[in-house]
């Protein structure tokens, strides 16, 4: 059975603080910060996070609305990216490679099955709306929060 796994990231300014989520429906949360980032930093930090918060045994479904996360996993562009010397499709470095080559392996070298959704931010979804929330509260507060 697959955990459902909602993540999120927030930034204020962008670049300037930011912050990341996750959050299990009825479950565990964490979220976490950094003091100069970007939003797109911290949308594959949540990913990250909450892909390596469960064990590897643990089939996961990560809920973003990140077109930039899950699109990466759905359409494939890490293969893409990998086959050009992290380049992306205009010839250009790759944006987030140290992040990437993080959070690429957890998802592709696996023993787990690990899917992304994309759900439409700001659209009323309890739990995205939750992962959000707790994004930027620590983006402000530049603090986390853990729950077990």
């Amino acid at each position: 059975m697959s955990t459902i796994v909602y993540t999120d990231g927030s930034c204020r300014g962008n670049p300037g603080p930011g912050g990341w989520a996750w959050v299990v429906p009825d479950g565990p949360y964490e979220s976490g910060h950094e003091e100069h980032t970007t939003n797109q930093r911290m949308e594959i930090m949540a990913a990250t996070r909450a892909i390596q918060a469960f064990p590897e045994e643990q089939e996961l479904v990560v809920v973003s609305d990140s077109t930039y996360v899950v699109k990466c996993f759905q359409d494939r562009w890490w293969q893409g990216w990998i086959n050009r010397g992290w380049k992306n499709s205009q010839k250009q470095p790759v944006a987030n490679r140290d992040l990437w080559e993080v959070l690429i392996p957890l998802v592709v070298e696996s023993n787990r099955s690990v899917t992304f959704r994309w759900v439409k931010g700001h659209s009323g979804d309890h739990w995205n709306d939750m992962a959000d929330e707790l994004a930027t509260l620590a983006a402000d507060l530049q603090r986390g929060a853990r729950s077990s």
